[in-house]
């Protein structure tokens, strides 16, 4: 590889490619010098020194975008850095990821977050970070939300909690709508949820489990739709899991309300039938749904209900994971597997993926050029060189123990699955080549 003096390699070329991004599709070589894309052309001949890295078969595209990614730095450093979770990002395809406030301590103050934004300074993925709405995330008073705002905080959310208290939450609402800033919901009515641990339903009584209904999480979602018209505010719903959710979101919509949503990749790949074998690897919060549900987050995703899928990858040392089902904390990995999942459950076209993945989710999270950000833009001359190269076609099968995070919780281990990313470039550093992590 060739250097620069400014620590860029000066000069790369990903050769023999398809090109897709918002824009469409076209056959194309690109050029990147200095953390740049440079050109994008039909057959380009690499400069002298250049690092060529090859893409017949495969597509480049904009850099995939995590809204939803827990780091676990401060506080659960055993379970995930932000170092560990920025390289299993690398090796996704994502260039940039939101880390979530639910750490110890949350993510409530400028301290805490310039902290997190100090230890993403030097890793393979640009960390942006979601703070928290509450102080503690603990729903009763709001955050410094002008002060995080100042910091660059695009997104709020108590992200493993909803906000229970209405009036609170049209404050934030408020406020949100001064600073022009998105407010993320982790939907849940804790009156109705409860004790639960998985979904409520036949399986949750065939099992004895205590079970969530899934009013627990269209209550709230209901309730901020009508907050966010009438306040005019913006709200992203986070990790969406019902029929209903969807429908209630899709109505908003054609409102011409300012809200946005996400689904989890588990959410369209697996159902509450997998709890079976009582497996905490299958809990996760929002819990797994029947089938209809995972239809209906599908049919989402096609339409254009659900803007973005969002991966809340969830580290769990392995000691906390083997506790019993209702002990265990709730959550999986998903940022190694997020786009193959979609690839092979979703039947949609792979642009559309890609867009759910990368410059939806970019746009949301203020992370786009049109923010002033430089994830999801075209691939075209003058662009940031955050890019991934794909192989669509490409089978795998998910080996837990190659996984980069530091914890193991994912239960598609053994499984199959098709889409591969083979490179992915963050600010024109080849960052992952052929499959394997460089930093």
């Amino acid at each position: 590889m060739s250097d620069s003096t400014d620590g860029l390699p000066a000069t790369v070329l990903i050769r023999g490619g398809t090109v897709v991004d918002r824009d469409g599709e076209r056959r194309a070589d690109v050029l990147i010098e200095s953390g740049r894309v440079a050109a994008v052309d039909g057959d380009l001949t690499a400069p002298r020194g250049a690092t060529v890295l090859e893409a017949g078969g495969c597509v480049v595209a904009p850099g995939l975008v995590d809204l939803h990614t827990h780091l676990r730095q401060p506080g659960r450093e055993e379970s995930e850095t932000v170092e560990s979770g920025a390289r299993a990002a690398s090796l996704g395809g994502f260039t940039a990821v939101v880390a979530m406030p639910n750490t110890e301590p949350a993510l409530d103050s400028a301290e805490a977050v310039r902290h997190v934004l100090q230890l993403g300074a030097g890793v393979s993925a640009e960390v942006a970070v979601a703070a928290a709405i509450t102080v503690g995330r603990a729903g009763e008073r709001l955050a410094p939300m002008a002060e995080l705002a100042g910091l660059g905080v695009r997104l709020f959310t108590d992200d493993g909690a909803g906000v229970q208290s209405a009036g609170l939450m049209r404050r934030a609402f408020e406020y949100a709508t001064d600073l022009g800033v998105i407010l993320a919901q982790h939907c849940e009515d804790s009156s109705l949820a409860a004790a639960g641990a998985m979904h409520e339903g036949a399986w949750s009584s065939r099992l004895g489990i205590p079970g969530m209904p899934s009013a627990a999480e269209e209550v709230m979602v209901a309730r901020d739709i009508a907050l966010a018209r009438t306040t005019g505010g913006r709200i992203h719903f986070l990790h969406l899991s019902t029929a209903g959710s969807v429908e209630l979101v899709g109505r908003a919509k054609r409102e011409g309300l300012a809200v946005t949503a996400e689904a989890a990749p588990h959410h369209f790949s697996l159902t509450d039938g997998c709890v079976a074998g009582y497996d905490p690897l299958f809990k996760v919060n929002p819990p797994l749904r029947p089938a209809d549900d995972v239809a209906a987050v599908k049919a989402g995703l096609a339409d254009g209900t659900i803007d973005a899928i969002a991966t809340d990858h969830a580290p769990h040392a392995p000691e906390l994971k083997d506790l019993p089902f209702d002990q265990a904390p709730p959550g999986m990995l998903g940022l190694e597997t997020a786009l193959a999942l979609a690839i092979t459950e979703l039947d949609l076209p792979l642009a559309t993926v890609l867009g759910l993945l990368s410059w939806q989710p970019a746009a949301i999270a203020g992370l786009d050029p049109a923010s002033g950000g430089e994830h999801g833009g075209p691939v075209a001359a003058g662009s940031a060189a955050n890019l991934c190269v794909i192989d669509p076609t490409a089978t795998w099968t998910v080996d837990l123990s190659r996984l980069a995070s530091r914890s193991r919780n994912s239960p598609y281990g053994g499984r199959t699955l098709t889409g591969q990313v083979r490179h992915t470039l963050f600010r024109g550093e080849p960052v992952v080549v052929d499959g394997e992590a460089r930093r």
